[in-house]
C-alpha cells in the first residue's frame, strides 16, 4: 500500500516519551505513529458501529422497557 508523508507537532516532551519508547523496543518514531494511528482508528471504529447498530436497535424498536431495566439493576444490587 503506497504509505503519504504528513506532518504532525508534538509537545517536546511527547516526543521524548515517543523517541525513549522507540528506542526501548528498538523501533523507529514511525512505526510507533503508525501502530498509534492504526489502533485509534481501530477503536474509533468500533465505536461508531456499536453506535450505529444501536440506532438501528432503537429504529427497528428492539428496546429493553425502562421498568425491565430498573428490576435488572434492582436484582443486581440485592446479589451484592
Amino acid at each position: 500500500m503506497e504509505k503519504q508523508l504528513i506532518s504532525v507537532r508534538l509537545r517536546a516532551d511527547k516526543v521524548a516519551a515517543l523517541d525513549a519508547l522507540a528506542e526501548s523496543l528498538d523501533r523507529d518514531r514511525s512505526y510507533l505513529l503508525n501502530e498509534a494511528v492504526e489502533d485509534y482508528l481501530e477503536v474509533q471504529k468500533y465505536h461508531l458501529d456499536r453506535i450505529n447498530q444501536a440506532i438501528k436497535a432503537a429504529d427497528d424498536r428492539e428496546l429493553v422497557d425502562h421498568a425491565d431495566v430498573k428490576k435488572l439493576v434492582a436484582k443486581l444490587k440485592r446479589r451484592k
